[in-house]
């Protein structure tokens, strides 16, 4: 998995840190609190899109909603940093993956679709922060996943090829934006997106339940052509 690899580039939330419960419970508030109802296809929707990118969906389709993507950014904050602050811990594994990696010399990386001081936020509470070299949000580049841009932004701030790359995600946009950037990507195990755990094998090179599975050499090699 790792052979030839300079670079580990990592999703934040449902990846590295134990957080996707969070943001259901978020949007349910947030919904009643304005009196919204979301449409059937609404996580699909939602699904990889950065921060911005959620917040000008939700003025967008919702009419009752009278706030600007600016508000709605800034309540979701709010209503977030307390939780990420004192709730949201790293994977199982994760802490002795990330130390194996930087005493081997491996570049360090976060692309999350995330608002920077809740991503901030986390990794600083955590102890985190000093491993990464490039911490990149979707709300920094011209799209969030699927497309590729937060991810070949950290690669340029490490100065790596994406081939040079290996990415951790945990939904099946999130593989594909590392897919598209021509990068190997790891498919993580996570509890909210369990229903889609075969599309994520299918899409991605590797998948793990535990970052220990790594050191361990038990992930699963897996992909359409595995």
């Amino acid at each position: 998995m790792l052979r030839g690899k300079k670079a580990v580039i990592f999703d934040m939330d449902g990846s590295l840190v134990d957080s996707m419960w969070i943001w259901p419970e978020v949007d349910r508030l947030y919904m009643e609190k304005y009196g919204l109802t979301p449409p059937d296809t609404f996580q699909k929707d939602i699904e990889g899109m950065s921060y911005t990118e959620t917040a000008q969906y939700f003025v967008d389709t919702f009419d009752a909603l009278h706030r600007t993507v600016e508000q709605v950014k800034d309540e979701w904050r709010d209503m977030t940093i307390e939780l990420y602050a004192t709730k949201v811990f790293p994977k199982p594994g994760a802490v002795e993956f990330l130390d194996a990696m930087k005493g081997n010399g491996v570049l360090l990386g976060i692309a999350t679709s995330n608002n920077r001081e809740i991503a901030e936020t986390a990794l600083l509470a955590r102890g985190l922060m000093k491993y990464f070299d490039s911490v990149r949000t979707s709300c920094e580049v011209s799209a969030g996943k699927p497309a590729p841009d937060v991810y070949l932004k950290v690669a340029q701030d490490l100065h790596v090829r994406p081939d040079e790359c290996l990415v951790f995600e945990d939904i099946p946009n999130g593989i594909l934006a590392g897919k598209n950037a021509g990068m190997e990507v790891c498919a993580v195990d996570d509890e909210f997106s369990k229903a889609d755990e075969p599309e994520k094998k299918r899409l991605a090179d590797y998948f793990i339940r535990d970052f220990y599975e790594i050191m361990n050499h038990t992930y699963e090699q897996c992909g359409k052509d595995k």
